[in-house]
């Protein structure tokens, strides 16, 4: 693991104001997870009860982005932050952006669930569903992680966990695209399916841009559109 050091303030509540940004961002993330789980489950499930839930906790996430950028913003006009202070703020309001982006893919998941229960179907049967969720709320997990611990060695584990997120979600597409044209029954089924995988898709690629500003808080290095041999290279310095 990587670690950092922030710098030293002569100012207790600068420190403060920090840490409670820190905070409140693993607290949204938290909210974020749970929003995942419960929107995957009423998809496999088809649940509509439990896709509202995951819905209204959109809410949430959205009242969790306000506070947080206030915090950041303060902090920005009061204290004038510089070097690691500053990228450890440019790092916060980035993975911001991206829970509540990540939040916003967890409706969309929900949204199929409902259109799925109102047709009187499920996706039972699609196994490719299945894994692609187990993986992406694992990157999920594994990038707030990382943040939580400002560790860039595991911010990088799930950026190449990325690759596989995305062959998988090709491979899916490719099974629901021949059995609609197997089976036109199953067309409407299938599209919703395919939604929600592309959903799924969306939240993995918020995941690795929560590890790259976890690596550019740790390393002080932007690896936004870098190959992963790049990365590594960056990683291990």
């Amino acid at each position: 693991m990587v670690s950092i050091t922030f710098d030293k303030h002569t100012s207790g509540q600068f420190n403060a104001e920090l840490e409670e940004a820190r905070n409140h961002l693993m607290e949204m993330g938290g909210i974020v997870e749970q929003q995942i789980e419960i929107a995957f489950k009423s998809l496999v499930n088809v649940d509509s009860e439990l896709a509202s839930e995951a819905i209204q906790m959109d809410k949430d996430v959205n009242k969790m982005e306000l506070k947080i950028d206030k915090e950041t913003t303060q902090i920005l006009a009061k204290r004038n932050p510089a070097a690691t202070d500053l990228r450890f703020i440019i790092a916060v309001s980035k993975t911001v952006n991206d829970l509540e982006r990540i939040g916003d893919e967890a409706v969309k998941i929900a949204q199929q669930a409902i259109e799925l229960s109102n047709d009187g179907a499920g996706p039972q049967g699609y196994v490719e569903l299945r894994h692609l969720g187990e993986k992406v709320r694992e990157m999920v997990q594994s990038s707030l992680d990382s943040f939580a611990r400002l560790d860039a060695d595991s911010a990088f584990e799930v950026m190449q966990q990325d690759k596989a997120v995305d062959l998988e979600y090709n491979t899916a597409v490719r099974t629901l695209v021949t059995k609609m044209m197997e089976d036109p029954r199953t067309i409407t089924r299938a599209l919703n399916v395919l939604w929600a995988l592309r959903a799924l898709e969306r939240i993995g690629d918020h995941a690795q841009n929560i590890s790259e500003n976890v690596i550019y808080l740790v390393k002080g290095k932007d690896v936004r559109h870098k190959k992963l041999e790049k990365v590594e290279e960056t990683v291990n310095r």
